[in-house]
């Protein structure tokens, strides 16, 4: 027991102490077409069959990491394996040192490193103040018109009445702990319904996702989408299916933190998953250099980032938290929020009105961001210990639509996550005139199962624009059944410059006299509509 002790105390010293983080990046696979060959090898059923489903093709990122390199890289001087990635064949290491790191390049299957401190790549960083969750708390006698206002704010409420509960739906959440979700009672419905599928913690590396780890963030979220006390709290999708990782560790900021949240979206994807909610963010970390800038939220810099989309091409429907940055310096949506493949869910209060904490979209990042919002002040929630209680963060407004979005998908069965994604945004609020506060508004998941019912793909991405960015002249094609078409380009605070009624199937249009920015722009037509962020050079 004392040698064990010993050398945990050393483990922690060494963790403490360790001077360089890096992600590892590897040359081949092994087995790769016979994998692919053969997916039940590398995939579960279920996996395969929603791939199937929604015509995802199995490729060589869904094979595994060869484990006689990962051995290999266990064994160099200085070095700890922390995470690894299939879909970017990829190992996370601590090094004691930054050679230790930089040796590894003498593997001959070592094919990169990315060191987490950036001035290693020539590159430079800053640091801001950091405050992930964000949370404040106080006890209610909770009433549950409480509960009604965030179900009945974005239009849940006529789905469950449907009998649409997010049944047949898995959802993984990615998130801190998850203490006491297999004893309360606000979990018993699951539990019984055998909708709890298990999970696992992927800082602590083994399977006690219940244990309280110092933080019960995953429990609150998690309540959002299925707790269920009768009477008193319902969450959005109280029937779904869900699988509880642990990716957060909140002992302290590390990029490791990345690579955990890939590690668990690449095994949620293995899972058949069909909807991740996280509620995290990354923007700083403890060791200043690795921290990011601004301008690194630009949807394809993160690591994280990099693989939320990755996890949406798989067919995966990411939900995320916009942030809680908006009364701080920094402002602007988070990674992964920022990723155009993921759906970034911002924050408002009771009335439908801003809330003030919630990350802002900006120009830099590639789409609309946030993309839309649901009730992120004084949400209610529940806790490790069973008691309603009121919270406020985009950590639940995430959940919140995350859960909602679970029972759309219920009556949807045949859509893929883009085109659910396009129709929530399509019923939302501000549609036509979004902004970096609200995004495209509040959704109504009523109005987006009916545009679900009366749409299909075909119709709703048959409008196109390019050049984008565009200097003066833009080419415009929209479906021929749909004339005529009302096109209409905003600037981002919502002031109409342009309106102009379409006819034919292809346009140029003579952008010359509108000024430099971001701009919006919608259509309209018989039988859909669509909005495109547009950047006039």
């Amino acid at each position: 027991m004392k040698k064990l002790l010993l050398l945990g105390i050393l483990l922690f010293q060494y963790l403490s102490f360790a001077q360089e983080h890096a992600w590892v990046y590897l040359t081949d696979k092994e087995n790769v077409a016979a994998s692919i060959a053969n997916p039940i090898l590398i995939l579960t059923q279920n996996a395969i069959d929603r791939k199937a489903d929604k015509n995802i093709p199995i490729d060589e990122r869904d094979v595994p990491v060869n484990e006689n390199y990962i051995t290999q890289l266990k064994s160099e001087t200085g070095i700890i394996v922390m995470a690894k990635s299939k879909w970017f064949n990829a190992v996370y290491v601590i090094g004691l040192e930054e050679v230790n790191i930089s040796d590894l390049m003498d593997l001959d299957f070592v094919e990169s490193i990315d060191f987490a401190n950036k001035q290693l790549n020539a590159e430079s960083r800053i640091a801001l103040n950091n405050n992930k969750f964000e949370i404040e708390e106080s006890l209610i006698d909770f009433d549950y018109g409480n509960t009604l206002n965030q179900v009945e704010m974005i239009g849940v409420d006529h789905l469950h009445l449907s009998d649409y509960t997010g049944e047949g739906v898995v959802v993984a959440v990615l998130d801190a702990g998850f203490p006491n979700v297999d004893t309360i009672d606000a979990f018993q419905r699951l539990r019984d319904n055998d909708d709890l599928l298990g999970g696992y913690d992927f800082v602590s590396r083994n399977s006690n996702v219940y244990e309280y780890d110092g933080n019960e963030h995953g429990t609150r979220v998690l309540s959002d989408m299925a707790g269920f006390i009768q009477d008193e709290f319902v969450g959005t999708a109280p029937d779904a299916s869900y699988y509880l990782f642990r990716t957060e560790d909140s002992s302290g900021e590390m990029p490791v933190e990345e690579s955990y949240w890939v590690e668990a979206a690449e095994r949620a994807d293995s899972l058949g998953v069909h909807i991740i909610n996280s509620s995290l963010g990354y923007r700083v970390f403890d060791n200043d250099n690795y921290s990011y800038m601004p301008s690194d939220m630009n949807g394809t810099t993160a690591f994280i980032t990099k693989g939320a989309n990755i996890a949406n091409e798989k067919g995966i429907l990411v939900v995320n938290s916009a942030g809680n940055s908006g009364n701080s310096d920094w402002q602007i949506v988070g990674a992964p929020a920022d990723a155009s493949g993921v759906l970034s869910i911002g924050a408002v209060d009771s009335d439908g009105n801003y809330a003030s904490f919630s990350s802002r979209g900006d120009a830099n990042q590639p789409t609309q961001k946030p993309d839309v919002v649901a009730r992120g002040a004084s949400a209610a929630v529940v806790n490790s210990s069973n008691e309603i209680i009121s919270n406020s963060g985009t950590s639940f407004s995430s959940p919140i639509m995350a859960g909602g979005i679970a029972s759309l998908w219920q009556a949807l069965p045949d859509a893929t996550n883009e085109e659910i994604k396009q129709y929530v945004r399509m019923s939302a609020s501000q549609y036509n005139t979004p902004d970096f506060f609200l995004g495209f508004g509040i959704p109504n998941l009523e109005l987006a199962l009916d545009i679900g019912l009366s749409l299909s793909e075909e119709e709703f991405v048959r409008f196109k624009v390019f050049p984008n960015p565009v200097s003066n002249s833009l080419n415009v094609q929209i479906p021929t059944s749909s004339e005529p078409t009302n096109l209409k380009i905003y600037t981002m605070l919502g002031k109409l410059v342009l309106e102009k009624n379409i006819t034919k199937s292809e346009s140029i249009l003579d952008l010359s006299s509108m000024a430099s920015g971001v701009y919006m722009m919608s259509f309209e037509s018989n039988i859909g509509s669509k909005t495109f962020k547009l950047i006039k050079s």
